[in-house]
């Protein structure tokens, strides 16, 4: 089981890959919005701001998140990690279950360019 950490860890990655995307991938990341990534097996929440093509993590939360981000993510620690290292497809956990995402339509479609 993916530690906290690692987990954050893994969302300083995503980040960082995200920042030094080009095309599509960059322009989806380019959205001003809150986010919120709840890793469930841990019961914690990560916090923060999707802004200037980066995921800014402001907090970490015990539990689920305390405030309806206009981004939402829910999934294992292990998920979160295999996703980021590129080991598991995200489309194909969003379809099965393991990866939970909400938004509004309009970023669903711009966060789609991400997959």
């Amino acid at each position: 089981m993916a530690t906290i950490e690692e987990c954050r860890s893994a969302l300083d990655k995503l980040s960082d890959t995200m920042q030094t995307a080009e095309g599509n991938v960059r322009e989806a990341a380019a959205l001003d919005r809150s986010v919120s990534c709840h890793i469930t097996d841990l019961d914690v929440t990560f916090v923060g701001r999707l802004t200037g093509g980066r995921i800014d993590v402001r907090d970490t939360l015990q539990g689920p998140p305390r405030e309806k981000a206009e981004i939402r993510l829910a999934m294992t620690g292990d998920d979160l990690v295999a996703l980021v290292d590129g080991e598991l497809n995200f489309a194909k956990a969003w379809g099965s279950g393991r990866v939970k995402l909400e938004a509004s339509l309009f970023d669903l479609f711009r966060l789609r360019k991400l997959l």
